[in-house]
């Protein structure tokens, strides 16, 4: 078993993907990160299809998950991933930009572990990732994989 534990970072913004590592490597969060683009990536990504086929076997300690993303919206891929017996154990942290109460209530409703606003400020966004990385990739003891 690795003793890192992967954080799958699942955004489509450029800028946020550089802040995110930013705040992550700014705190010696030396886990493994994987980023994809949108929400099919992730799914890839998790069920080994496409160019993640033979990747090591294992799901991430958490998945960090904007919820704006080209081909399938992170919402959507919130409701496969807590509808699949293998999957629905996996800390999904929805992280975005959007403040609408529809939104949140809808992440909550589907099972996110926690819906994180991303805060516009630079040094809030630093702040609040780090948090985020040192529970979830740190802290946090995972359920094991069934």
């Amino acid at each position: 078993m690795d003793t890192l534990k992967k954080i799958l970072i699942a955004e489509d913004d450029e800028k946020d993907i550089e802040l995110t590592l930013t705040a992550l490597k700014g705190f010696n969060i030396a886990n493994e990160i994987v980023i994809t683009h949108d929400g099919q990536e992730v799914l890839d990504y998790l069920y080994y299809r496409g160019e993640y086929e033979n990747r090591k076997r294992g799901n991430p300690a958490v998945i960090l998950l904007d919820i704006k993303m080209p081909k399938i919206n992170g919402l959507e891929v919130l409701k496969q991933i807590k509808s699949d017996e293998y999957l629905c154990r996996i800390p999904a942290v929805i992280l975005t930009s959007s403040k609408e109460e529809r939104d949140l209530i809808e992440g909550y409703n589907l099972g996110a572990n926690a819906y994180v606003v991303k805060p516009m400020d630079f040094s809030e966004f630093v702040s609040a990732v780090r948090g985020l990385g040192m529970f979830w990739a740190v802290i946090n003891e995972p359920p094991p994989e069934n």
